[in-house]
């Protein structure tokens, strides 16, 4: 009988599968038998170069040279490659920028931005002495190297490694010149090596005297001077083929670092590097120590650019930034233009003097070191721009930069959007000052005390922070937002429960332009500083129309609440500083609770003016309220701006101006002629200091008695003054 557990075919399956097996096993087997041998083949091959002895050691330091060669050759290739990208184009670095001439509100030079540049002087026609001294200090092996210069870096690296302080760069004048052709002004290594490959592809384009005469042009030299030619005009009022080898030293000195030797900005440094430059000159056998001996006895003395000093800088700042953007979109192609501002320069004098002289003054108490003020007429155009303290030491403008928080300055948004839209309200409704919480947000008012049911304007005159929080909740936060940037505000900030107290971020000419909107009776007045740009030729460019399609975005019921209001605030609030005689003053002062920010916004018939204080680094003051310091300096500027015209009255405000009188040019007959009333001049910075230094030396002479020494310059008040 079969086994029913027997199956042939699958006894079959496993011997498959064991042949199988075997062969993969032999196939293994004899390919690495294969390969032993195919190895010990190839070593008996290799073995007939064995080199042996001294030899050998030359063979591995070849055989290791190649390896780097081509390792090398890739690397070189990798980093080429984005340096020559720059090229591909066809195109250099933009050198010429628009320049640009301001003028004032009447038409007189201010200032210029911009860039002066002039590559009309031929390589040749260059002063002899000016090319070597360039060359001397920037790269004497110029004519030598393949546009880097190894010896010339070693020895740079060489004198900086000893201390001393070189005369000349360790760059190539093509490297210099390939980095303000392609590349930016970063100090990084991947700048570097791009630089060096672009130095060599300049060497293979261009000829010595082309890539000398490129640089000579595209060199910034300070000052806004772009090029040799427009610096030899800008400092010393000469063509660059008049300079004396005083200047031309002084000019070659400055290829080096243009900001830091510019002779209108450190003489002495100038005159410094000019005399190196020229011992530089002597050590590379270019001129003898008899040449340049009457150029270091006569230094050169460029033209006084003090004037400039007292420009409006900030103004000029933000009104190039202005007028570029304008130009840009008018497609014009020309590079010279001639710009008409709005500015002042007696009420920018005025204003520079209030700000100024009330932080030099009361500044140290309060710990506050900076103030902004921005004035417009109201229908928006600026008369006057401070950014800062010192224009010289920061650059940085505090009048247009939006990083501040303005406190109860905002509340003028709250209560205006409460008039627009809840139309029973006025300045007399009575509302509850009770404090009401936003989840766990408890606001109190500045005096800690609670309040109860107050009217609005009494609520707005003492700053009361409950009643805006509880408008706020009234009528949303949003459209309080919404509001305040459809009057003036451009920046985005996020709206917040503490939005009603100031939780915002604003500039001060956006303040300025928003408080604008109330005395220009409810119409949108936007800020501007430019009315008309023509270019050099006279061909107009842009001309504004502040007054067409103006827009009414407030309506006149809130303006005169809103007018009324401010006006309480001066009389009977936290604004009382403010006060001017004869002059309808109205305006709200802003604090924030950490005492990092204090402001005065307001505005008479005639002029808008938002003032700040304030520091850089966001360091609390010393308790400084908007009712003290920023009121004062608003106070002053608007004293001054107000004397001898025409006082316009305000919206909404019961006020009768003083009336405007014009003095005859004849008395009547039979009438003394009356003295002219003038402004008393207002005390600058110097004369300040020069007054304390004779405080100083009298009370030396008195023996120390500061109250006889006070008393003996303390000036004579030229008119009754109220209280500030």
């Amino acid at each position: 009988m079969q086994d029913p557990f027997y199956h042939k075919e699958k006894r079959r399956k496993k011997t498959r599968m064991l042949a199988a097996d075997a062969w993969l096993d032999s196939a293994l087997y004899d390919f690495f038998q294969s390969l032993g041998r195919g190895y010990t083949n190839m070593q008996d091959f290799f073995s007939r170069f064995r080199v042996y002895g001294i030899r050998r050691l030359f063979v591995e330091i070849l055989s290791d040279g190649l390896s780097f060669f081509a390792i090398g050759c890739v690397l070189m290739a990798g980093l080429a490659l984005p340096a020559f990208d720059a090229t591909a184009t066809g195109h250099f670095n933009k050198a010429e920028d628009i320049a640009v001439t301001f003028l004032d509100r009447y038409g007189n030079e201010i200032g210029r931005r911009g860039i002066r540049s002039d590559d009309s002087y031929p390589l040749d026609k260059l002063p002899d002495y000016f090319v070597k001294a360039a060359l001397a200090t920037e790269d004497r092996r110029f004519y030598d190297h393949w546009g880097i210069d190894p010896i010339g870096t070693l020895r740079a690296l060489m004198s900086n490694a000893q201390g001393e302080n070189s005369t000349q760069g360790g760059s190539s004048i093509t490297q210099q010149l390939a980095k303000n052709l392609f590349l930016s002004s970063e100090r990084t290594l991947e700048r570097k090596i791009k630089e060096a490959f672009l130095a060599v592809w300049l060497e293979w384009h261009y000829s010595k005297d082309e890539i000398l005469k490129l640089y000579f042009d595209r060199a910034y030299m300070g000052g806004g001077n772009f090029g040799a030619a427009a610096a030899a005009e800008f400092y010393f009022g000469k063509k660059i083929t008049d300079v004396n080898l005083a200047e031309a030293a002084m000019l070659a000195g400055l290829f080096k670092a243009p900001t830091k030797y510019a002779p209108h900005v450190d003489i002495a440094a100038a005159r410094a590097r000019a005399n190196l430059v020229l011992s530089n000159l002597v050590d590379a056998g270019f001129l003898t120590e008899g040449q340049v001996t009457a150029a270091r006895r006569n230094p050169a003395t460029p033209i006084d650019r003090s004037a400039e000093a007292n420009s409006p800088n900030y103004f000029l700042d933000y009104a190039f930034d202005q007028a570029k953007a304008i130009i840009e979109a008018s497609g014009s192609t020309s590079n010279t233009y001639v710009v008409r501002t709005t500015v002042d320069p007696v009420l920018q004098s005025y204003a520079e003097d209030a700000v100024t002289s009330v932080v030099r003054e009361q500044g140290e108490a309060y710990k506050v070191s900076q103030a902004a003020m921005v004035v417009l007429e109201p229908n928006g155009a600026i008369r006057a721009m401070v950014g800062g303290m010192d224009y010289g030491k920061s650059q940085f403008n505090r009048a247009i930069v939006p990083n501040r928080q303005p406190g109860s300055a905002f509340k003028l948004f709250d209560y205006a959007t409460a008039f627009e839209m809840i139309p029973e309200y006025d300045p007399d409704t009575i509302v509850s000052g009770a404090t009401q919480c936003i989840g766990n947000w408890c606001p109190q008012n500045y005096s800690r005390n609670s309040v109860g049911r107050i009217s609005l304007i009494s609520a707005f005159q003492q700053s009361i922070n409950t009643v805006p929080v509880n408008l706020s909740i009234k009528t949303g936060r949003q459209p309080i937002a919404d509001f305040a940037h459809k009057i003036g505000l451009t920046n985005d900030f996020p709206v917040t429960r503490s939005l009603a107290l100031g939780a915002a971020s604003v500039s001060v000419i956006d303040m300025a332009s928003s408080y604008a909107v109330f005395a220009n009776h409810g119409y949108k007045t936007p800020a501007f500083g430019i009315t008309r740009i023509t270019t050099l030729r006279g061909d107009p460019i842009f001309e504004a129309e502040p007054d067409a399609n103006r827009e009414r975005v407030v309506s006149d019921q809130t303006v005169r609440y809103m007018n009324r209001m401010m006006r309480a605030v001066v009389e009977n609030g936290t604004g009382r500083r403010a006060l001017i005689d004869g002059v309808p003053a109205v305006g709200k002062t802003g604090t924030t609770s950490s005492y990092r920010d204090a402001w005065f916004c307001g505005f008479t018939g005639n002029y808008v003016a938002a003032v700040w204080f304030g520091n850089d680094d966001y360091q609390a003051t010393n308790k400084l309220t908007g009712g003290t310091l920023p009121t004062t300096a608003w106070q002053k500027f608007m004293a001054y701006a107000h004397t001898n015209i025409e006082i316009k009255p305000v919206e909404g405000v019961d006020f009768q101006p003083a009336p405007f009188v014009i003095a005859n040019a004849a008395p009547a007959e039979g009438q003394p002629a009356l003295p002219a009333v003038e402004r008393p001049p207002g005390l600058k910075p110097g004369a300040a200091d020069k007054l304390l230094a004779v405080a100083d030396m009298l009370k030396s002479a008195l023996g120390g008695s500061s109250s006889e020494a006070s008393l003996a310059v303390a000036p004579a008040p030229a008119t009754p003054a109220k209280s500030l």
